[in-house]
């Protein structure tokens, strides 16, 4: 079983009444003298398992000059969420964001508000805590209330709250929060309480400012690679060229051994690593080994053989004639091909993907005198990775601490991807030396390791009537995806949603569809990337539209908008979005710049719909893109300001993998060792991002990565109406491109 599918027994975390003035606000459990004990198996109360996100005493400390901690379940990336998180629980608690100051949560039941588990991914951090979250700071106000109203002998309705502090008008008498935790502790708390009408918001829907803002400003915010612990060694590895062998032999040991600061030399799983007083000198010394590696498979795609490839392993795709899994149907589609004026066909590829962070993966492992061990790493589910440490260390999950900082960059690079992770040598290091070692890798290793967004491929075709409209659509997806890879003993259908997102359950009226999904394994270390499947299928199913709408004559706008006749919230969108642009115009058309035209795709991706338009030209053979238009429909919102950052992070992302992004596999070996020769979006191909968000008041959706699968296949349909040319195969840079 993979690590991610064995699941932690996470125990549950007692939260008591702080030294040193702090008062910890507790539902459960009764006062003691520190704040919090280490993770450990509780007792009496706090044995009890009450529903996740219910106990007050997990979240909240109440301190007595009017700040409050709050340990959130989610992991701060750049998304926001601490800001998010603490907007929510501040509007029912009645104090200002800005007093707010937010920690990531220990492993433990309590946070396990994603639909039962803990996971800060797959944009559901707010719109799965929302009301959770809401209710949270409702039951603390609560607790706060009843504590002021027996102090002053009153009834609960005769008080109000504002800014942290209960308010008798009458009696003219105030109690701030902080002052009256210690009887909050005593009583137990209300199962149901009211929440506040949305039309007295205060915080809720405001562009509050980032609490992380001025920390990141200033340098004093600590990340991974920032922390430290007494009597740490630095550690260096150096990964086997290829995934799945092994160091066999060292030919210098001794040689490197006697370098400046070299502490001690090891083999592990997979690689080697060096010990040193400093990272610099751990790195000098790893660099210095010659190692003898095991030999690889000869060929094949099964594992990473000698002559695995990039262009090999599309090959097995385009070829397998395996029949594959529905993953949607509707109507008939065979007859709809039989009875068509037209058939479209078409095959569209993406490669493989690096999350590319900026910054590189570390971890800290330390093994306290009784046995237990502290791991430091960046991490998007803490007790996942507490689990893991423990199989690695050969200790139970509540013998394990996991401290989980802010991360250096997000896009799903932080999860337990077996070989992708530096933690578990940190681990093994630490064991071997019997001091705390810190493992960094450096940019070359971060690229040979990084597990990565999976190559893909997909076949299209359509059937067209007389009229120029689609009768049927038929998709066939071949590949792998992460949610198959990771979790697929929680799967209920062969059928993996990650790899078919953004081809299946698209909006569009057209009454015969039919989508399958074949799978073929990758060899490599396949990841989660930002928006997943839907990063590259909206991609695929949006130009193909594209296509279709010129075989039948159609302009791609007003055949969008055709297919949407039963969705107003579509149409909303796709009128939103030409307005944003001064009007629909697909071009070729000339600008005071030079030619230019514009392409638009539409995306449905984490419950949020977006639409997008691109306006690109072509300089030298190369695209370039001026300008992104964004109608973005989340539902609701609850900070504008870091919805609209998000959006417009995320379409930096998409047009940096559909111009640029591919980690190509040439004889086993990644080809990509740094930013040099893997490239990125630089500053001035960055186009101007125009937002504009659109409450629909449909369900909360989400906001991190929904942004990006709109503008690819926006670009790519601009380019085809400029130079004719329909890429098929990402990037963009692979072509060379010629105005018409």
């Amino acid at each position: 079983m993979h690590p991610l599918l064995s699941p932690a027994v996470p125990s549950r975390r007692r939260f008591l009444a702080g030294a040193g003035g702090a008062l910890v606000v507790s539902a459960l459990l009764p006062a003691r003298t520190v704040r919090a004990e280490a993770q450990g198996p509780a007792e009496g109360a706090g044995a009890l398992a009450p529903k996740p996100g219910t106990r007050v005493a997990a979240f909240l400390e109440i301190h007595p000059d009017g700040t409050i901690k709050l340990l959130s379940p989610f992991v701060e990336g750049g998304q926001g969420i601490a800001t998010g998180i603490a907007q929510i629980v501040g509007e029912e608690l009645d104090v200002p964001p800005s007093r707010f100051v937010v920690e990531c949560a220990p492993p433990g039941p309590d946070y396990a508000v994603v639909n039962g588990i803990r996971m800060t991914g797959g944009s559901f951090s707010t719109r799965s805590s929302f009301e959770t979250m809401r209710r949270l700071g409702a039951t603390a106000r609560d607790l706060m209330i009843r504590a002021a109203a027996a102090r002053l002998k009153v009834q609960d309705g005769e008080l109000t709250t504002r800014d942290g502090i209960v308010l008798h008008a009458a009696l003219n008498r105030s109690l701030p929060y902080g002052d009256l935790a210690t009887d909050a502790l005593k009583l137990k708390p209300n199962e149901s309480v009211p929440l506040r009408d949305p039309a007295t918001f205060r915080y809720i829907r405001q562009p509050i400012p980032r609490l992380d803002v001025r920390d990141k400003s200033t340098g004093r915010a600590v990340y991974a690679i920032d922390q430290k612990v007494e009597g740490m060694l630095y550690a260096a590895v150096q990964h086997a060229p290829r995934l799945g062998t092994e160091p066999t032999g060292l030919a210098n040991e001794a040689e490197v051994k006697s370098m400046p600061g070299v502490h001690s030399i090891h083999r592990l799983p997979g690689a080697v690593a060096v010990a040193a007083d400093s990272w610099w000198r751990a790195r000098k010394a790893v660099e210095a080994l010659k190692v003898e590696w095991s030999a690889p498979k000869p060929s094949g795609i099964d594992t990473v053989a000698a002559d695995f490839s990039s262009e090999g392993m599309l090959a097995a795709l385009k070829t397998s004639t395996e029949p594959g899994h529905v993953a949607e149907e509707e109507g008939d589609v065979a007859t709809a091909f039989a009875k068509a004026t037209k058939v479209v066909e078409a095959d569209y590829e993406a490669p493989y993907l690096a999350h590319a962070q900026l910054e590189p993966p570390s971890a800290i492992a330390r093994f306290a005198g009784d046995g237990t061990l502290d791991v430091w790493l960046p991490n998007q589910m803490p007790e996942v990775f507490q689990a893991v440490s423990a199989k690695v260390a050969g200790l139970q999950p509540a013998q394990v601490r996991i401290h989980s900082p802010m991360l250096g960059g997000f896009f799903g690079r932080h999860f337990a991807y077996e070989a992708g992770n530096p933690f578990p040598q940190a681990i093994l290091l630490a064991k071997a030396t019997g001091r705390p070692v810190k493992v960094l890798w450096s940019r070359e290793e971060e690229f040979a390791r990084d597990a990565v967004r999976p190559l893909s491929f997909s076949r299209f075709r359509a059937a067209l009537d007389a009229a120029g409209q689609p009768t049927a659509i038929e998709v066939r997806t071949v590949g792998e995806g992460p949610i198959g890879r990771y979790f697929s003993m929680m799967m209920q259908t062969p059928v993996d949603p990650s790899a078919v997102e953004g081809i299946v359950a698209k909006p569009y009226a057209v009454p015969n569809r039919r989508m399958t999904f074949t799978k073929v394994a990758h060899p490599v270390n396949i990841a989660f990337w930002r928006s997943v499947g839907h990063s590259m299928n909206d991609a695929f199913y949006e130009s193909f539209l594209d296509e279709v709408a010129e075989a039948g004559g159609q302009d791609p706008f007003a055949l969008r908008m055709a297919l949407l006749q039963g969705s107003a919230r579509h149409r909303t969108l796709l009128s939103a979005v030409a307005e944003m642009s001064g009007g629909w115009q697909r071009g070729p058309y000339r600008s005071e710049a030079g030619m230019r035209a514009r392409g638009i795709a539409m995306a449905s991706p984490f419950g949020s719909e977006t639409a997008t338009i691109a306006e690109v030209s072509v300089e030298g053979g190369e695209a370039r893109v001026h300008n992104l238009w964004i109608a973005f429909d989340p539902g609701s919102i609850v900070n504008p300001a870091i919805v609209k950052a998000q959006v417009e992070s995320a379409a930096a992302l998409g047009l940096s993998s559909v111009l640029f992004e591919q980690i190509v596999y040439r004889e086993g070996v990644r080809q990509s060792q740094n930013y040099d020769t893997y490239p990125v979006l630089r500053r001035e191909h960055m186009p101007k991002v125009h937002v504009r968000i659109i409450e629909s008041g449909a369900p909360m959706g989400g906001v991190g990565e929904p942004g990006l699968p709109g503008v690819p296949p926006a670009v790519l349909n601009a380019i085809a109406a400029l130079t004719g040319q329909r890429v098929r195969a990402l990037p963009v840079a692979n072509s060379k491109l010629t105005a018409a």
